[in-house]
């Protein structure tokens, strides 16, 4: 299985012309929902699930997304240093409307071999790795819906996509959800000029036995008619406010043997790999927040904490699941010179809550904790979030069970 995508490409030179008057001096994806651009939560998305680069193929009023975004600097998300805080854009910019696949085409040479592609006037949020575990030239998200009639429906074996786009008849059925993962192969095999996926990509890869689906019944907006973005700009907010699970690392994650800090060292708990993914696939944050002590008495550096919390952050993709971010605390009362100190940040303080909350803004009614010292539980509570203390075993099962009780 290769590598999951680190590059986003995101079309966005449509004219938006159902929206009217909103779009006459604006393009539809940077036209603001709850006080910032809709894009801001396409990026917001595409970050937290790994993705470092974004190009945005553009045509209609391009300059003034280039000039909102520019490199990309100050777009990135505020959590530690795991991964970059930087999300970097380019773009490619169409000089006649060539429709999605005319776009991709003359894009062709800024794409990686293997890519995530979205609307940027739609959200379909669910967790974008598992797509990306679908091993061949094309997977295209699905979604179910009551009434296929208007979109046309997906059929379905196994995760072959047998049919595309055909409109028969009524009644529920799978339909394109507008998010893919596409190789730099697929892209060639569109024709020259103006083109479109669904007309001349899509069925000649149905033809070939190479066109993969899956569904998901995550959160979808699309902002195109003017009642979905008045409806958008209290839906998004409420979809962005996420439950969160808060993992301890060691003991959690991995067997505790120890300031452990080298991919030799760590093993794995039983069911954490799938523990992880099944939060994911649920619409959970995840986040780690982890007392390193090793840090301060000498053992390691921050910076090979780093470098070692990035590998533990790539095990975790491969398989496809992803953690928000990894919070630590370097500081400890006995330690070695500026890491000599007590810190709220050191739990059972509860700094490290205090800002993971202030990064991410989750719904902490519907919100877990899981440690396995006092001291986890002591700062979890201390902010008003449930815990609960893992004592070994498979942590999928742990996991499930804890949230099943509570109805969450």
């Amino acid at each position: 299985m290769g590598k999951p995508p680190r590059q986003a490409v995101i079309l966005a030179g449509g004219l938006g012309t159902r929206l009217g008057a909103l779009t006459r001096e604006t393009p539809k994806p940077l036209l603001p929902v709850a006080g910032k651009p809709f894009l801001d939560y396409l990026l917001w998305n595409l970050k937290r699930h790994g993705f470092e680069r974004v190009l945005f193929l553009l045509g209609y009023k391009a300059m003034r997304i280039i000039e909102h975004y520019g490199s990309g600097a100050g777009h990135g998300l505020a959590d530690d240093a795991q991964r970059n805080t930087r999300l970097e854009v380019e773009y490619a910019v169409e000089t006649e409307p060539m429709g999605t696949g005319g776009a991709l085409r003359l894009a062709k040479d800024y794409l990686d071999e293997r890519f995530l592609l979205l609307n940027g006037d739609t959200l379909f949020d669910f967790n974008y790795l598992d797509l990306a575990l679908l091993e061949g030239p094309a997977a295209v998200a699905l979604r179910r819906v009551p009434d296929t009639a208007r979109y046309g429906r997906v059929r379905l074996e196994g995760n072959r996509i047998i049919g595309f786009g055909e409109k028969e008849g009524k009644g529920p059925g799978l339909i394109n959800g507008g998010v893919y993962v596409l190789s730099r192969s697929a892209v060639e095999l569109l024709p020259e000029g103006v083109s479109s996926l669904e007309r001349d990509l899509f069925p000649r890869l149905v033809e070939r036995g190479e066109l993969l689906g899956k569904p998901y019944e995550g959160f979808f907006l699309d902002i195109g008619l003017p009642e979905a973005y008045t409806e958008a700009q209290k839906a998004l907010p409420a979809w962005r406010k996420k439950p969160a699970v808060f993992l301890d690392r060691d003991g959690v994650l991995n067997h505790d043997e120890g300031y452990t800090h080298r991919p030799e060292q760590w093993r794995w708990t039983e069911g954490a790999i799938e523990a992880v993914k099944w939060l994911n696939d649920r619409g959970y944050l995840v986040l780690v927040l982890t007392n390193q002590a090793g840090i301060a008495r000498g053992y390691y550096t921050e910076e090979h904490f780093l470098q070692f919390t990035a590998w533990i952050h790539e095990q975790l993709r491969l398989a496809g699941a992803h953690l928000e971010a990894t919070y630590y605390c370097p500081y400890h009362p006995h330690g070695l010179g500026p890491y000599r100190r007590d810190s709220q940040d050191r739990k059972p303080n509860p700094g490290m809550f205090l800002r993971a909350i202030a990064d991410w803004q989750p719904d902490l009614s519907r919100s877990l904790a899981i440690g396995d010292k006092e001291s986890d539980l002591q700062a979890a509570q201390a902010v008003g979030v449930r815990a609960l203390c893992f004592a070994g075993g498979n942590l999928l099962r742990f996991v499930q069970d804890a949230l099943s009780e509570s109805g969450r």
